[in-house]
């Protein structure tokens, strides 16, 4: 597929991974894992069928491994996600019964040549379906949100549910976090922000929406999990022009939270709009930037990489943002690549789900699109921070 069919200013493509390359029938979530033996790159793809693993180390030419396939398709459900902890891959899904797949990324070092189907290598079913999950590499604990079932009698009634992921194959219920109801999504660090009193402990940064229907509550909220037996609430709070509270990434200095609301265009009609939260008290988080691009599509999944964040927004596809004056000069868009030219419509027909800017080549980015499959690309950005 040619790069000149896609609208584009400053990103160049590197490559494209069609649906029938990687045995897909549609893509979701997206993340990635450098071998820290071989130094090789490995997208790691989301889709309705499993996980598919595509070394990008010539990121121009890709190769498609293999899958692992899902581990039930019971409700038939397509999200996925997908997150990474020494060496070993963590996968959920909305399916029901699916739990937490386990996988030992370093098997792939062994590929053949042939499209292989791999095999988990452990599972945890203390819940069975999740939304999302997020790991702190620094603590060894996973964090399942959005979580529904089990057969070992855990409920965290879709709030966090904690794993300890210490031993890497073999992963035990920690503890929950229930109080503030469904976590759409999360992230959870070791806090080193300004607030002298909360250094070194583990916060997590949430995305809380009740429901999906008109008239729900929507809030970002942050939580001191450090005791997992008893975690305490820091504080929860709403915004303006709420839709569906969705995602969220803190700045490097987690100082600031980019947080994105995934139905705000359609329900209030405004552009794709951003929020940053001054964080730097998470007892008090407020917002202090609204920043609404010249795009009408919905905002989905963003991340940040030294001075600039990553957001993949639907139909609009990627979108770079400059954030190094994120508190009083907002965010300035400093490139962009449009997976779905079609249109920049405030829907879910297709465009960009996710993207994974942290490969050791840096500078390239892994993008999914949910109708299109994988594209590598390069924003052409200064890397200084990166």
């Amino acid at each position: 597929m040619a790069a000149g069919t896609f609208p584009c200013d400053g990103v160049d493509m590197l490559s494209h991974v069609s649906h029938a390359e990687l045995g897909t029938t549609f893509v979701n979530d997206i993340w990635g894992w450098t071998d820290p033996r071989t130094r090789k790159d490995y997208a790691l793809v989301g889709a309705s069928e499993g996980t598919v693993f595509v070394d990008i180390s010539d990121p121009k030419r890709p190769s498609v491994q293999g899958i692992l396939p899902t581990a039930s398709s019971e409700g038939g459900r397509f999200w996925r996600d997908i997150k990474v902890h020494a060496d070993h891959a963590y996968v959920v899904s909305e399916n029901t019964n699916h739990g937490v797949q386990v996988f030992d990324l370093t098997g792939l070092r062994d590929w053949d040549g042939t499209y292989t189907t791999y095999a988990e290598t452990a599972r945890y079913t203390g819940h069975g379906s999740a939304h999302n999950i997020n790991i702190n590499t620094d603590t060894g604990f996973l964090y399942s949100v959005g979580a529904r079932g089990t057969a070992e009698g855990i409920d965290c009634g879709t709030g966090l549910h904690m794993i300890d992921i210490s031993d890497p194959a073999d992963p035990t219920y920690a503890g929950c976090f229930q109080d503030h109801g469904y976590v759409h999504d999360t992230q959870c660090v070791v806090y080193e922000g300004p607030a002298a009193d909360l250094r070194g402990r583990e916060l997590c940064f949430n995305s809380n929406a009740t429901t999906s229907a008109p008239g729900g509550e929507h809030r970002v909220a942050i939580v001191d999990v450090t005791d997992k037996d008893n975690p305490v609430s820091l504080s929860r709070e709403g915004y303006d022009n709420d839709g569906y509270s969705h995602q969220g990434w803190l700045t490097p200095d987690q100082q600031y939270f980019l947080h994105g609301d995934e139905l705000d265009e359609v329900r209030r009609g405004i552009r794709t709009t951003t929020r940053v939260w001054d964080v730097r008290d998470p007892e008090n988080p407020a917002v202090v930037q609204t920043f609404e691009n010249d795009t009408t599509s919905i905002d989905h999944n963003v991340y940040t990489q030294g001075r600039y964040a990553y957001a993949s927004n639907y139909t609009s596809g990627l979108r770079v943002y400059d954030i190094r004056d994120v508190a009083s000069a907002g965010m300035e868009e400093a490139a962009f690549f449009d997976v779905y030219p079609e249109n920049d419509n405030p829907t879910f027909e297709g465009g960009t789900w996710s993207n994974y800017p942290y490969f050791r080549q840096k500078g390239v980015v892994a993008a999914s699109s949910m109708d299109r499959g994988l594209f590598i690309l390069r924003p052409r950005v200064s890397r200084a921070g990166n």
